[in-house]
């Protein structure tokens, strides 16, 4: 869901039905509250979160909604799918709820682990921006031995000729022969698959355990809970 900023009087004149001009008079009359006062004027700018009133109908009162779930290999991280279960029918949510939902950093069909879903863009796109370097962490297993040089190699980054880019620094510590733990500030397409790629080893199991300070902790496979506020303030400003 993209965020949607605008003018009081535009929203109010196509919610309503009515000419600007009949807003006009409204706002004069203190008739219009946002977020609990008197609208100050018919420029004021308002986004999808601004509790609306006019002439004591409520017009518009969403709430910022911030989920973790432990998302189930086979289950897609998409908001419809026609085959698979989706990570947004596990919350229990109302059809309008869920209509105002997205996902903050998918998973592939076949992965499992922390899966964040919100209503509030602005939150999921700043969480997701590498210039603020939180931090996903993965757990993989893969096909073949580790060795020593992936480390190295996943630390200097790696070119894609699909993005043209060169991907940040990514962090690999070995935990045994089969399986590493992974920390990456981005998340590019199958990126951590694709890096693994390079030395013709497949990974088997994708598993994400944390964002930032946020862990699954005991949440079992397809449980979710509302983040708390410490967990949703690793993004500066909230």
């Amino acid at each position: 869901m993209m965020s949607k900023r605008g003018r009081l009087d535009q929203f109010i004149a196509k919610r309503l039905q009515v000419s600007k001009k009949a807003v006009r008079q409204w706002v004069i009359n203190h008739a219009v509250q946002v977020d609990g006062k008197d609208a100050y004027g018919v420029d004021q700018q308002i986004d999808e979160f601004s509790h609306i009133v006019c002439n004591g109908e409520v017009l518009q009162q969403f709430v910022r909604q911030y989920y973790l779930l432990h998302k189930p290999k086979g289950v897609v991280s998409a908001t419809k799918d026609d085959i698979h279960a989706t990570a947004l029918s596990l919350l229990g949510l109302s059809t309008e709820q869920q209509a105002m939902m997205h996902i903050a950093g998918r998973l592939d069909l076949q992965s499992s682990g922390l899966l964040l879903i919100t209503n509030d863009a602005k939150w999921s796109a700043a969480l997701m921006s590498p210039q603020h370097k939180v931090a996903k962490q993965y757990l993989v297993t893969v096909a073949n031995p580790l060795d020593d040089n992936y480390a190295p190699a996943f630390a200097k980054g790696m070119y894609f000729d699909y993005e043209g880019v060169t991907t940040l620094p990514a962090q690999l510590t070995v935990v045994s022969d089969y399986q590493a733990i992974v920390s990456l500030h981005e998340g590019k397409y199958h990126q951590i698959k694709r890096m693994f790629g390079r030395f013709r080893n497949p990974v088997i199991e994708l598993h994400r355990f944390a964002i930032g300070d946020i862990t699954l902790g005991a949440l079992k496979q397809g449980e979710y809970r509302a983040l708390t506020t410490a967990e949703i303030a690793i993004v500066s400003g909230y």
